[in-house]
């Protein structure tokens, strides 16, 4: 039982990821006043959920309710992505928009995959920078997301929450500190993330990911740091 979970496990958070770019394009966006550009992993790509569920779709909207004209966000994100496997994918996508508003979610898979918090940060450094390309060299029109706490999914029954919080926590001081430094917005959904645990229906089908419930909560978060971004 331990061994089948330990392999399912792996196969969700796809750890053979390839690095060819997943990037969903919205030719709407280009109509609209603002456009905005979503980097990240399965947070972002929304895995086990519909398209209009993911965190940054969402935001769109909420922006857009607020008289915003901002377009459906351009996606590069694929379920299991590290950092180097996103800025791998960024290069091959070949993209060349500059973009009103730019948002970075990354790390998780660094995490679980037990990789170096030193390799992290220079990775995670390495994508602000890109961002910052994206952005039109504007460092105000970029912002980051905190890595969610998986460790509080249902999947996660007989793991070690705590080993699993401390890991995050550290991960996210790196991320924290890297974004200060580049003078970026940091938005902490964490905790938003661990006070799901108990209510399946913030949760996708796999037990795993969220489900546009929680990131509802996410968008919410994030659009004030958005609007600023982008009235700037």
């Amino acid at each position: 039982m331990v061994i089948n979970k330990i392999i399912q496990i792996l196969v969700l958070f796809s750890f053979l990821a390839c690095t060819q770019p997943d990037m969903t394009e919205n030719p709407t966006a280009d109509a609209s006043k603002y456009n905005f550009l979503s980097l990240g992993d399965s947070y972002t790509i929304g895995e086990r959920v519909s398209e209009a569920d993911r965190w940054s779709v969402q935001l769109a909207g909420l922006l857009r309710k607020d008289g915003l004209d901002v377009g459906s966000p351009d996606i590069i994100a694929k379920t299991g992505w590290t950092t180097s496997e996103l800025q791998d994918a960024i290069k091959a996508s070949s993209n060349q928009k500059t973009y009103s508003l730019v948002s970075l979610l990354i790390g998780v898979n660094n995490q679980y995959r037990g990789q170096s918090q030193d390799t992290y940060r220079t990775e995670f450094r390495a994508l602000l920078q890109t961002a910052t390309k994206f952005a039109g060299g504007k460092t105000t029109h970029i912002f980051v997301l905190s890595i969610p706490d998986w460790g509080y999914s249902p999947y996660a029954v007989g793991q070690s929450k705590a080993r699993i919080a401390q890991e995050i926590d550290q991960f996210n001081a790196i991320a924290k500190e890297e974004c200060e430094k580049a003078a970026i917005a940091f938005v902490d959904i964490t905790p938003l993330t661990r006070s799901a645990s108990g209510d399946d229906t913030q949760f996708a089908s796999d037990g795993l990911h969220y489900s546009g419930k929680q990131m509802k909560l996410w968008a919410e978060k994030s659009l004030s740091t958005a609007k600023e971004s982008l009235q700037k």
